[in-house]
């Protein structure tokens, strides 16, 4: 529970997912970049002081404190194309111990449409780097964030749960090279360069021999950035017609809005194999009509069970025991926060009992030294201090009855509005 305006607020993680949503569904609810900054700006006019949205192809969430979870499912749905009755039949809404609990999952890819990929948690550093920029993460948030990622990391390097395919750009990679007879002598066009174009291109040079991979972009300097780590041929976007038409294998990534392959810009008659890796779905779904093409969306390619795969659901229970130990860690911290105002209260307190005893003494004692009486005193306080916080520390069952005694013998109410 956080504070803000005085009225209580409670965390949540809301949203839509793989699990429960089809591509045109997650499509409907997709944030774009623009889109997230103008949610983001509204919730801070609304009195929500900590948030952070993720829109990724499996998914699309907010993260942030609120009065009530209906205040974030009506931002993200006049923000997306998303209706709230759409919502309320696919959707997903965590409060407090839920939320963390999901949170946790999905940022060490738990909750992952692959199991193990990583590639979450750096589109979750991003989600909340954003929002810090705008002001909407508190100090909760960050040290929510910071143990995520550092249950990530220990996933990562403890455990085999990463082992093998981890992200669906590596899983069209394996469709091709399980699918496809010869896939290295295959010409590949890949369009769409963002990070997952960029992911995928790097997983063709790294588990296949295939040189013959051209890349097309709308913005082409940033395909050039790629191809000249590769040395890999790039075509402008107006050449996208004719470069289709020499492809065997195209790779869609362009993470637009609406399609942008449709039928009329396949002119060839050779057999040509389209992998879409977008939501929404950059390949209009009219190119099925063509007896040539064969579609295959990224929800298909996330359905690969190979033994890999297989092989990390062992790792299951040993990532959850580290969840579970850094979440506790977290839960411990929490809880000191509960008491953190009533030892400053009470600190204030026994610096107003100082002042008044030395204020008091200081010419009824002889020689009086105020610079050692202020120093010992500080200890003294610091001391008593002290004790109290491990007091509460230890406290589990009893630390509101414990504050509440201290409030009330110490009158540190009184002190924090004085």
């Amino acid at each position: 529970m956080t504070r803000s305006t005085g009225t209580p607020h409670n965390f949540y993680s809301i949203g839509i997912s793989y699990r429960k949503a089809d591509a045109e569904t997650r499509g409907a609810f997709a944030l774009s970049d623009t889109a997230i900054v103008n949610l983001l700006n509204e919730a801070k006019d609304n009195g929500i002081n900590s948030l952070a949205v993720i829109s990724t192809c499996n998914r699309t969430e907010l993260y942030g404190f609120a009065r009530s979870s209906q205040d974030l499912i009506k931002l993200l749905c006049v923000h997306s194309h998303g209706s709230i009755e759409e919502f309320d039949k696919i959707a997903y809404v965590y409060e407090n111990e839920q939320a963390h609990q999901h949170l946790f999952k999905v940022g060490t890819g738990l909750d992952s449409q692959i199991l193990g990929d990583f590639e979450i948690i750096g589109q979750l550093k991003i989600a909340f780097k954003k929002s810090k920029k705008l002001g909407m993460i508190n100090a909760y948030m960050e040290r929510l964030l910071n143990a995520v990622i550092q249950a990530s990391k220990r996933i990562k390097t403890e455990t085999q749960l990463s082992s093998g395919a981890t992200s669906v750009s590596f899983a069209s990679v394996q469709y091709i090279l399980n699918q496809v007879e010869n896939g290295d002598d295959k010409r590949i066009l890949l369009f769409g360069t963002g990070k997952i174009g960029r992911n995928t291109c790097e997983n063709l040079i790294k588990h296949t021999h295939n040189k013959k991979i051209t890349l097309i972009n709308r913005t082409k300097d940033r395909a050039e950035k790629i191809a000249g780590k590769f040395d890999l041929e790039v075509k402008d976007y107006a050449q996208l017609e004719e470069e289709i038409a020499q492809a065997d294998i195209m790779i869609v990534a362009t993470g637009a809005h609406n399609p942008t392959v449709s039928k009329n810009l396949i002119v060839t008659s050779r057999p040509i194999l389209i992998l879409d890796l977008s939501i929404p779905r950059n390949v209009d779904p009219d190119v099925r009509d063509l007896d040539n093409v064969t579609l295959v969306h990224l929800d298909e390619l996330s359905k690969i069970t190979d033994a890999t795969l297989q092989n990390r659901e062992h790792f299951i229970p040993q990532a959850q025991g580290i969840i579970e130990e850094i979440m506790t860690d977290f839960d411990t911290w929490r809880e000191s926060r509960k008491f953190a105002p009533t030892m400053q209260a009470l600190k204030s307190r026994l610096s107003e009992l100082k002042e008044a005893e030395i204020k008091s003494n200081r010419t009824k004692i002889d020689n009086f030294n105020q610079e050692q009486a202020d120093v010992l005193a500080d200890r003294i306080i610091q001391k008593i201090a002290g004790h109290f916080a491990n007091h509460l520390r230890n406290e589990d069952e009893n630390t509101q009855e414990a504050i509440e005694l201290l409030n009330k013998v110490f009158k540190l109410e009184n002190a924090v509005h004085e």
